[in-house]
């Protein structure tokens, strides 16, 4: 390597290295410097989304008394949505689908590759086994 390549680099260097201990030493923050601050504050962010909340819940109240069913309150509509999640996770039959059509999507790509097939125990042991160790 001859002398100019290595004094090219040299200053390269030094010039990252005397940004990096200008961004180091200097006091306070780059925010401070570019005089940053945040549009809305945590506690406005948690209010919008209250409000939010609360539009919606109108919003499907306003349907309900369309329909003249009965208005539903805050903990009734959770209570309900918790209901709906744990009849989902509690049907064996939707279940078996679910991993029915994983099955084939997987085999699909493996035969796409030139692969062999997994049968259904095969994969339910790979999905064990993923569970279990991190990642597949």
């Amino acid at each position: 390597m001859d002398s100019f390549a290595l004094i090219v680099i040299a200053v390269i260097a030094l010039l990252v290295l005397a940004v990096v201990l200008i961004g180091i030493l200097y006091p306070g923050s780059g925010a401070e410097q570019l005089d940053w601050r945040q549009t809305r504050s945590a506690e406005l962010e948690y209010t919008n989304e209250i409000d939010d909340l609360e539009q919606m819940q109108e919003a499907v109240n306003a349907k309900r008394r369309a329909r003249g069913a009965a208005e539903i309150s805050h903990h009734e509509l959770k209570a309900e949505i918790d209901r709906e999640l744990a009849g989902i996770h509690e049907d064996p039959q939707l279940e078996q689908e679910d991993l029915a059509q994983l099955l084939e999507a997987r085999n699909a790509r493996r035969r796409k590759r030139g692969e062999a097939e997994q049968t259904l125990e095969e994969f339910e042991r790979s999905l064990v086994a993923g569970s279990d160790g991190g990642s597949q």
